[in-house]
């Protein structure tokens, strides 16, 4: 909420400070109509003194009520006692003349934050998704993390980032689809420039591919080696990669997906433009069907003059989107119904972010894998879970029941979408990607040096020379210059009965659904 802070100011004029000068004439008033010359000069000297005190006073103090300042009679400042001063936010644009000059990264940003934050004991704590981070790097913390764990992490990476006294440096291994490792690479730079200084030495493998390859299986039994720790945007049960936030918050050029900061911002005004009772009562997904069976499944779910499922389902043509511009593509502007169905690609996929934003009903289908903030979502609060065996079926009675109950129906889609617009804005990103790498780095058992084959990397370096959309995202997402405040507090991992408890209680509000389903389907057939 914006606070009017405005004051007014203070009248000028004869010597006099304000309300408190005209207050003082007024009760000086008569000694000066019936006093001689010299008693007049007195009283003069008199007015000025008095005048001059009470415009002290009021120079002094902060408080003010509708332009009148409260003087206090006694000031309760203690002596040598002086003001915090709150820090204030620079910019420090990109330097690309001094980079085209002479092809290195200048030296002129920050490198330290060390300025204590007066408002650092209000900080707020970190959401519930951020005690992941604890569970994503249990792997490694009774052993910490070696030299070689690192490099046997090498055989999918796609780059290895080194940080040294807050300088990166990247070493190239292989290049990933599209420019997955350049956004990638970009947002840790940013992250860098919101936090100089205050993330430890790196040494990390990442992996741009969507798939998880580190096996939990494979590291197993008494004799089994520790897994080596490798960076990637998701991962299942059944793997111990790192989850970390994906290329797409800081732009996807390829299919025209703005940086996280103005698309959420589209996102959300979409949202006002047709009100839940006014959308489409139906289930919408639209997408590339050709990645995976589950989705081709989904397919069968949309209406034909036989059976309508309550869901209308379009496969994108990418081919035909990329030459007409992705203009029918845009995200703000499919929030016109009152469900999105979310179903997994290849593995996780980055548009639930979107779909979750759009004040629908997500009708999530059960994934197998998930992204860094994905855990937190509960059934039933953030989403309506959809069995993956039996999608069409299990549609049909969600979207039936959104639309017999509205009132539940509309707070479930406003809840995902509070989430997304509070949990999941880009200070959050930031906060998230400094805890799982400062956590990280307290697990190094050796200390980084930059490879052989590495180049040091900046903004200037990427931003620079890059053209077109690429550009034009990587400026729109640029970290202005340091953050005023502190990363959010991190919260304490997960005890193991808390653990439990919730995951038992995410698996007993599917069920609950289940059988709201079955009951359903049963009273259809009388």
């Amino acid at each position: 909420m914006n606070i009017d802070g405005r004051r007014e100011s203070l009248p000028q004029g004869n010597g006099h400070g304000g309300h408190g000068g005209k207050t003082t004439d007024t009760i000086w008033r008569p000694f000066a109509i019936t006093s001689t010359r010299s008693s007049t000069v007195c009283v003069v000297s008199v007015l000025l003194f008095v005048g001059a005190l009470i415009s002290t006073q009021m120079l002094d103090t902060s408080n003010f009520v509708g332009g009148l300042a409260q003087v206090p009679l006694l000031s309760t400042k203690s002596k040598g006692e002086s003001p915090k001063k709150h820090r204030q936010q620079i910019e420090v644009p990109l330097d690309c003349s001094a980079y085209e000059l002479t092809k290195s990264c200048p030296r002129s940003y920050p490198t330290t934050t060390d300025e204590e934050d007066p408002d650092s004991n209000l900080k707020a704590t970190c959401p519930e998704y951020f005690r992941w981070i604890h569970e994503d790097l249990r792997p490694w913390a009774y052993t910490g993390i070696t030299l070689d764990m690192v490099e046997r992490a090498k055989a999918t990476a796609n780059f290895r980032l080194v940080v040294l006294n807050g300088t990166a440096y990247v070493e190239q291994y292989q290049k990933a689809f599209q420019t997955r490792d350049v956004f990638t690479l970009w947002g840790i730079l940013q992250l860098l420039r919101k936090y100089p200084g205050k993330l430890p030495d790196l040494d990390l493998m990442f992996d741009c591919v969507d798939w998880p390859v580190i096996k939990s299986i494979d590291y197993g039994g008494p004799n089994a080696t520790t897994p080596p720790p490798l960076f990637r945007y998701c991962k299942d049960n059944e793997t111990l990669d790192i989850v970390f936030p994906d290329w797409s918050f800081w732009g996807w050029p390829e299919i025209r997906v703005k940086s996280w900061v103005p698309l959420l911002n589209d996102l959300m005004e979409g949202n006002q433009k047709m009100g839940w009772d006014e959308r489409e009562p139906h289930a919408y997904w639209k997408g590339n069907p050709e990645v995976a069976e589950t989705r081709q499944d989904l397919l069968k779910c949309n209406v034909s003059d036989q059976q309508d499922w309550g869901a209308r389902v379009f496969a994108q043509d990418w081919k035909k989107e990329s030459k007409a511009g992705y203009k029918t593509s845009n995200l703000a502007d499919q929030c016109l119904h009152r469900f999105k169905i979310y179903v997994e690609g290849s593995a996780w996929s980055v548009s639930e972010k979107y779909i979750l934003a759009c004040d629908s009903v997500t009708l999530l289908v059960q994934p197998r894998y998930f992204d860094f903030f994905t855990r937190s979502l509960k059934p039933l609060q953030h989403y309506w879970p959809i069995k993956p065996n039996d999608k069409c079926r299990s549609i049909k009675h969600a979207v039936d029941w959104g639309n017999t109950h509205q009132q539940e129906a509309k707070a479930m889609g406003k809840a995902a979408s509070e989430f997304i617009n509070e949990d999941l804005k880009i200070d959050y990103v930031y906060d998230y990607m400094f805890h799982l790498l400062n956590e990280y780095g307290k697990l190094l058992r050796y200390k980084p040096t930059v490879p052989q084959n590495a180049v040091e990397l900046c903004s200037e370096s990427m931003a620079c020379p890059a053209q077109g959309l690429n550009k034009d995202y990587m400026m729109e997402s640029l970290v202005k210059g340091p953050s005023v405040t502190s990363p959010c507090t991190m919260p304490p991992p997960y005890d193991p009965a808390s653990l439990r408890n919730l995951l038992s209680e995410q698996e007993n509000s599917i069920k609950q659904v289940d059988e709201w389903e079955k009951k359903f389907w049963e009273n259809q057939k009388i």
